[in-house]
């Protein structure tokens, strides 16, 4: 993967390595004695308020999307420590930043409009309800006359 080249999230929706920043930590996890010594995971930062490549109004919605990933600051927190190498991390970072852009990218859905149950419905219902009271009257005690 070239980490230089912008990313295309979705038509017209470009990641410029510009507005990223990454950092390396040590990870959790599998490697053995090396995991003690390496820094392979990867911390991506992407500041969403100053990113040219993100029309603005695509901007709000992918902060929502993002949750607990973004801070006061506007800015995309996402950790990578998935794979052993450090490459591959930054790899699952970018990958992820770039589904949650693509997701964010997407025209909402239209709202749900509230619909009222049709006579025939109402009366099945009702009907049915009176059918099961009657079923459960019949399990009471026997009178005996």
């Amino acid at each position: 993967m070239d980490f230089s080249a912008d990313i295309e999230a979705a038509p017209g929706v470009f990641i410029r390595p510009a507005d990223l920043a990454e950092s390396f930590i040590r990870a959790s996890g599998p490697g053995g004695q090396n995991v003690n010594k390496v820094a392979t995971a990867v911390q991506l930062r992407f500041d969403v308020a100053g990113a040219n490549g993100i029309p603005d109004h695509i901007k709000p919605r992918l902060l929502r999307l993002a949750g607990q990933r973004a801070t006061k600051d506007d800015v995309i927190v996402i950790e990578a420590s998935r794979f052993r190498l450090q490459e591959r991390n930054r790899e699952d970072a970018r990958e992820r930043l770039a589904a949650l852009v693509a997701k964010a990218a997407e025209p909402p859905p239209p709202p749900r409009r509230k619909t009222k149950p049709t006579k025939g419905s109402i009366e099945r219902r009702l009907k049915a309800k009176t059918g099961r009271s009657t079923v459960k009257k019949l399990r009471g005690r026997v009178e005996r006359d």
